[in-house]
């Protein structure tokens, strides 16, 4: 059957019980984190959410991790998702969170150089693999780190692995929300920021990863970017994890063993 509501198609917390539980819970999580590790915050740019919370393991860190947050590029910062660090933080990862301005005053390709800036910042910070993770909105945001002509060559080159949750790959269907009105998409944007519509870098590996219970769409889009990008020489893979949601899929980066967190760092299949 068509789509004949996208506003519904891509809402998620009408569908998930007890969604508001969520909302509440993610800031504790991350204040107790907070609580054990400090971050070291970082300016990237002038702007007011310009900025990083860098997470550093006890010893030296072997590597580096992205996370980006979800929001629909509208919501949402590090304060309620900084508990996904704790996973690779873990793992001896050194963990960066990030803000990034939110639409209205961005559009979306500003931000997504504004992600760019950010982790070719944290690699002159952090040495060794840099593993990039994202949900929602920030699936979209680490995905169109892989895409050619984005990250620096210096800095996209050691890129070990992407990994996208529940992420958003094609936004023509945004089009016809109503959040659109927010974002301000234009079919040129839509599609110039999609990143199924554009090419991925030469030996880029990348997990499209998604909860079984999610909405169609996302569960769609999962599967459409792994699919396009293996056709372009991409080591794609699309994992779809039984019995979880929009909000609970994530709760897999916050163990070191963890299946989201095994997925980005050792490239397992959960």
């Amino acid at each position: 059957m068509p789509i004949t509501d996208w506003d519904d198609a891509y809402a998620n917390a009408v569908h998930i019980p007890g969604a508001d539980g969520f909302l509440v819970d993610w800031p504790k999580r991350t204040a107790a984190l907070r609580a054990r590790v400090a971050p070291e915050v970082m300016r990237y740019g002038p702007g007011a959410r310009q900025l990083i919370d860098l997470y550093r393991p006890e010893q030296a860190a072997q590597g580096l991790t992205v996370i980006v947050h979800g929001g629909y590029w509208l919501r949402f910062s590090p304060e309620e998702f900084g508990f996904m660090a704790s996973g690779p933080l873990a793992r001896g990862q050194a963990v960066a969170m990030l803000r990034y301005t939110l639409a209205p005053e961005a559009r979306i390709a500003t931000i997504t150089t504004e992600i760019a800036a950010a982790i070719t910042l944290l690699a002159q910070a952090v040495p060794g693999p840099i593993h990039l993770a994202g949900h929602s909105a920030g699936g979209h945001l680490v995905s169109r780190m892989g895409c050619v002509g984005v990250l620096p060559d210096a800095v996209a080159g050691r890129i070990a692995h992407i990994l996208s949750v529940s992420g958003v790959h094609d936004l023509r269907p945004l089009l016809r929300t109503q959040m659109n009105q927010t974002l301000r998409l234009d079919m040129d944007e839509a599609v110039a920021e999609s990143p199924a519509l554009a090419v991925p870098r030469d030996g880029l590996a990348i997990t499209c990863a998604v909860g079984g219970d999610e909405r169609p769409e996302f569960i769609r889009q999962t599967d459409l970017l792994a699919n396009v990008w293996r056709g372009l020489g991409a080591d794609t893979r699309a994992v779809h994890m039984p019995g979880l949601h929009h909000f609970d899929v994530i709760d897999g980066l916050t163990a070191p063993e963890g299946a989201l967190t095994r997925i980005l760092l050792d490239q397992s299949r959960a």
